[in-house]
Order: C-alpha cells, then sequence, then structure tokens
C-alpha cells in the first residue's frame, strides 16, 4: 500500500508538522487545551476507578492514555479542514465589536431586571388563579 492511499486522518495523526503554523493560534490554542483538559480529566476519572486493579494499572494505564490522547488532540487541531475552521472561527471573532465594560454591566442589569419582573408578575398570576380556583372549589 503506498503511503497516500492511507485515509488522511490516520496520515494526520503520525506526522509531526504544523498546518498553516502563524494562523488562527488563539482558537487552536484554546480548543488544545479544553479537548487535552476533557482527557487528562477523563484518564484521572480512569485512576481512580482502577485503584483494585493495583498501583501499576492505576497510575500507568492512565498516563499512557493521557500522553496518546494529549497526542491525538493535539494532531486534530492539524487536520487540515479541522484547522481551517478553526482559522476561519478566530477571524470571524476578530470582526466582532465587543461592547464596553460599561455598555456591558447595563444591558446584564436590564436583562436582570427583566427578568425579575417576569418572574414577580408569574407569582402573581398564580397566586391570583391559585385563589379564584381555591373559591371555586375546584383547586
Amino acid at each position: 500500500m503506498a503511503k497516500d492511499d492511507r485515509h488522511p486522518l490516520v496520515r494526520v495523526l503520525f506526522e509531526a508538522g504544523l498546518y498553516k503554523r502563524s494562523q488562527g493560534r488563539f482558537a487552536r490554542q484554546i480548543t488544545f487545551g479544553v479537548l487535552a483538559g476533557a482527557v487528562v480529566l477523563g484518564c484521572w476519572r480512569l485512576s481512580l476507578q482502577l485503584v483494585q486493579w493495583g498501583p501499576l494499572w492505576q497510575y500507568l494505564t492512565p498516563m499512557v492514555l493521557a500522553v496518546v490522547g494529549v497526542w491525538i488532540c493535539f494532531r486534530v487541531i492539524n487536520i487540515p479542514q479541522f484547522a481551517d475552521f478553526l482559522i476561519a472561527v478566530e477571524a470571524e471573532m476578530n470582526k466582532v465589536s465587543w461592547p464596553t465594560r460599561d455598555t456591558l454591566f447595563r444591558s446584564t442589569f436590564v436583562v436582570m431586571f427583566t427578568i425579575f419582573a417576569l418572574a414577580a408578575i408569574l407569582f402573581l398570576y398564580d397566586i391570583i388563579w391559585k385563589t379564584a380556583l381555591q373559591a371555586l372549589g375546584i383547586g
């Protein structure tokens, strides 16, 4: 079987280079951090489950799985289609006009006030309907 006949994912997993190294760095680093964190957290939880198998299994198996998992996470963010997607995401995020701190606080206050006001109105409706239905002998 020729090297180019292998599945693209298998080929990417065993490469060492970076696809478009300088583009979309922030989005790729954040994505890698989240994926690798999930893998490490899963391996830590696995180590807690393997206590009864002895210290070799409890520590060695999760460590090997963590190393392999982190390597796979690193390679996944360099799959050309996924890397291009992350590059495009970062480019779009750079176009976003983020609100100022004052605008953010004012908008948050309006939303919180509206939520509490609607909750109070629904509570009053609930009390009114409960009282009316109890007066009619239904509730």
